[in-house]
């Protein structure tokens, strides 16, 4: 094997490949990306037995071969390549690398004890790729992180129709985010819980290369995997388990008995501020009037923090409700437009923040539901 690449390409495409790969593999070649050219197209390979990554790069090939190398090692390499064609070949039990007057060689391990990838599943349908990334990076933000409980680690996608809901939770917090999409099939149905880490990932590297997303999954899911693709990339999953996912859409209050709206970023401000009296999850506490928003925190040794902000409040009586300040930032975060919206049913029931434009008109699509904290004074 030996072919001349343009750096970035090469970079770009190594990246996407290694991005998933274990540190601590249980067989040493799933540790490695495996570099396959044929026709003057460099196919690059990574999997783990439960992510798989592919892309394709133009290449001028003086000789097609394969090579299997350490995925990490090459990833940070060919990052760091000077900006300039990159001349690769395969060498008995080498890869050599020569960019400029830059030169690495790298050990290869035995190509035929690489595993096979598994295929693309069915064609689903299709997603704007920017807002398919956007709507992942607002919800998974949200899924849980302690490996005990997968289910919650997972996003949770519902294809219906022309509407694709993404949703996670990890029990303290939940969020929900609707978009259209284009199904092959008008009247599908069907569920899929994706580790939140693997789909984040993903619509984050997939999302800037615009166009369409193809979304490929099992027929009813059945089979546990998805898969993604664009462009000239694409990746499959294993899904987690979601027979028994909680009817988490019912934690939404059907009606709410008070309602705030407070720009974004002027809140995000002050609860940044205020927090720094406390530990990271030391509750903050909001208290909302018709005089607008008081924002206060207390810390160990007598430390407090108090600031005013500008909020609307409609409701018959003042509401005060402590939160978590990392999962509240997060919220706010998540929200694409300049208003937040806290619609409350009473102070020790969960709150939802909605997006709301300038004039507090609320955007329908997300909603980031919150879980107080009860704190005594």
């Amino acid at each position: 094997m030996k072919f001349r690449v343009e750096r970035d390409a090469l970079a770009d495409g190594v990246a996407w490949t290694a991005k998933g790969l274990p540190a601590r593999p249980s067989v040493p070649v799933l540790a490695g990306v495996l570099l396959r050219v044929t026709d003057n197209v460099l196919h690059l390979s990574g999997f783990d037995y439960q992510v798989s990554s592919e892309a394709e790069v133009p290449v001028h090939a003086d000789a097609d071969g394969a090579a299997l190398v350490s995925g990490r090692l090459l990833a940070e390499i060919t990052k760091a390549l000077p900006g300039k064609p990159v001349e690769v070949a395969a060498i008995d039990a080498h890869l050599e690398l020569t960019c400029g007057s830059a030169r690495f060689t790298l050990p290869t391990m035995p190509v035929e004890d690489y595993p096979t990838l598994p295929a693309l599943p069915e064609r689903a349908g299709t997603v704007d790729a920017t807002k398919f990334a956007a709507a992942v990076a607002q919800v998974a933000l949200a899924a849980g992180r302690d490996e005990t409980l997968p289910m919650m680690t997972g996003v949770r996608l519902e294809l219906n129709g022309p509407s694709l809901a993404l949703l996670a939770t990890d029990r303290y917090r939940l969020a929900v985010r609707e978009i259209e999409w284009q199904p092959d099939q008008p009247e599908v149905s069907a569920n899929a819980l994706v580790p939140a880490r693997t789909l984040a990932d993903t619509a984050k590297t997939l999302g800037p290369l615009g166009g369409e997303l193809v979304i490929a999954l099992a027929a009813g899911a059945a089979e546990g995997m998805i898969g993604f693709a664009a462009g000239d990339r694409r990746t499959t999953s294993r899904l987690l388990d979601g027979a028994n996912y909680p009817a988490v859409r019912n934690l939404f209050p059907a009606s709410h008995t008070a309602q705030a709206r407070v720009p974004v970023a002027a809140l995000t401000e002050v609860v940044r501020r205020v927090s720094l009296v406390g530990e990271r999850t030391t509750p903050v506490r909001l208290a909302f009037s018709g005089d607008g928003l008081v924002v206060e925190a207390g810390g160990t040794e007598e430390a407090r923090a108090s600031e005013a902000t500008e909020a609307s409040f409609d409701g018959e009586e003042p509401m005060t409700l402590a939160f978590n300040p990392q999962y509240l930032l997060d919220g706010l975060s998540a929200l694409s437009e300049p208003t937040a919206v806290f619609s409350f049913v009473e102070p020790g029931k969960p709150a939802v923040l909605a997006p709301a434009t300038e004039e507090g008109e609320i955007v329908p699509g997300y909603r980031y539901l919150i879980q107080p904290i009860r704190v005594v004074r």
